[in-house]
């Protein structure tokens, strides 16, 4: 026993290590066969040395973007009565804030609080001017200009132009690289479009498409509106940013998105014509203003059924629907029912075309104007004159007596805003333009669009009337309010 017992650890070892044996060989076959299906990757290389093929943007970009800036601005606003905690109200007793007159605490002033704004522009000339957009700078205390190169400047604001949406800053510094002018007035429908600027504050951002449409009119985003429409994306932040061409020429300023609800963007963007910023800077450099020439008519689209009304072939010009008093239409001979057909011996498309034509000229130009009246063309000659300034407002003073108006702007009521609001064209007053949130007449029912027409009794015809009783008005208010042709007292 003791002998067979010596033989079975060798025995059993043998045979241990010829499975062993053969399982290694089962496992090496099988690498093999992985190896097989799966042959080693060859790949090509770039030469070195070849030089890139480009058939992009790439060089056009290159040369744009060190033109493009980051604006950032910033302004004190007052937060309303219920916004000023930002404490959570189980934590209020541990800091004092007693502004909801909660433990005998009495209710709190408004407080001021710094507002962030972030939006772009593009240097248009080497000693420092800058392009953007009013909105991006109006109402700042503050606004900060960060180049390409990472170098960042205290910016002045040079002058703006709410109508347009278009603003001038200017930063001190020499030799910047500045963007080449295009002529917008070039610009067609399938052209090339490149929007650059900084969306949401995250960088130089470039994106592409195409001009989907020129003199986009009609919008309500500004008062003068020629918009090149592109569904470049435009993104928050662009604002204020370049719109380009294929060659890197700037041929718009970016000013607005249709998002429909959304703050993203929908392939609907648009704008300003860089020919009609161009006009609003050298006006703002050379005058420190922007002073627009004034026809004085109510201009509308002639529709194929007008043109067959007034025996004209055609639906093109400018048909004149009112003539203003002593206005320069009036003074050179226009009426009501005049075809506009040619400005300066220039076609006259569409009444907004006119409208622009006009306000891009100087207030004292005298015009060509080619009418059509009664069956037959004749040519008139008119001297224009500078677009009356029609606004006031009655502006918040926290160091004197309020008004209970306070807040509030008015403009003149001419017959073109009065067919806009649905009210009779003879209907004398101060149109409603803006209400303050915080203003007193809110809580009233005054609403933007309301015609003010007494103040206390006392007719208001314009503005001056309105400033003068606004003068006189500390404690109440008793207004006399056409709203949409029907009239009624607001007491504020």
């Amino acid at each position: 026993m003791n002998v067979n017992n010596s033989w079975t650890r060798p025995k059993t070892a043998v045979i241990a290590a010829a499975m062993a044996l053969g399982l290694g060989g089962l496992g090496l076959a099988a690498a093999n066969r992985v190896f097989n299906d799966n042959p080693p990757a060859t790949m090509k290389f770039a030469d070195a040395n070849e030089g890139p093929s480009r058939t992009g943007f790439a060089p056009v970009v290159k040369k744009v973007l060190p033109a493009v800036v980051n604006i950032s601005s910033s302004k004190v606003v007052k937060a309303s009565a219920g916004s000023e905690g930002q404490i959570p109200e189980e934590l209020r007793q541990f800091f004092g804030d007693n502004s909801t007159g909660r433990r005998g605490g009495a209710p709190r002033e408004p407080r001021e609080q710094r507002e962030q704004g972030l939006g772009s522009g593009v240097i248009v000339s080497p000693e420092g001017y800058i392009l953007t957009n009013n909105h991006v700078v109006e109402g700042a205390t503050d606004v900060k200009v960060t180049l390409s190169d990472n170098r960042e400047f205290k910016a002045r604001v040079i002058g703006t132009d709410p109508k347009t949406d278009i603003a001038v800053v200017k930063i001190d510094a020499a030799n910047l690289p500045a963007i080449v002018i295009g002529d917008s007035s070039k610009v067609q429908i399938g052209d090339y479009a490149l929007a650059v600027g900084d969306p949401f504050g995250v960088g130089k951002t470039v994106t592409m498409g195409i001009v989907s449409a020129t003199g986009r009119t009609g919008l309500g985003i500004e008062a003068y509106e020629d918009f090149i429409q592109t569904d470049a994306p435009i993104n928050p932040g662009n604002s204020g940013g370049a719109l380009i061409n294929d060659r890197g020429e700037l041929v718009g300023i970016n000013t607005a998105i249709i998002a429909h609800g959304s703050e993203g963007n929908q392939g609907i963007g648009f704008a300003v014509p860089v020919n009609l910023a161009r006009n609003v800077m050298d006006q703002i450099l050379k005058n420190g203003k922007v002073t627009r020439a004034y026809l004085g008519i109510v201009p509308q689209d002639v529709t194929p059924a007008m043109a067959k009304a007034f025996g004209e072939k055609e639906a093109h010009g400018a048909l004149v629907g009112d003539v203003s008093p002593d206005s320069p239409a009036q003074r050179s001979g226009l009426q009501k029912g005049d075809i506009i057909l040619e400005l300066n011996g220039k076609p006259v498309e569409n009444a907004n075309q006119l409208r622009m034509s006009v306000s891009m000229m100087s207030p004292d130009a005298s015009v060509t104007l080619k009418v059509f009246r009664s069956g037959a063309e004749r040519e008139m000659s008119v001297k224009l004159a500078e677009l009356p300034v029609k606004e006031a407002s009655v502006r918040d003073d926290s160091n004197g007596p309020k008004s209970v108006l306070s807040g509030i702007s008015v403009e003149d009521l001419d017959a073109q805003t009065a067919r806009q609001i649905g009210v009779p064209a003879t209907t004398a007053g101060v149109v409603v333009t803006e209400i303050s949130p915080s203003s007193p007449a809110v809580d009233s029912g005054l609403r933007r669009g309301d015609v003010i027409q007494e103040v206390n009794r006392q007719p208001v015809k314009n503005t001056s009337d309105f400033e003068r009783a606004m003068r006189n008005s500390k404690d109440s208010t008793l207004l006399l309010v056409n709203r949409q042709g029907s009239t009624m007292y607001v007491a504020v």
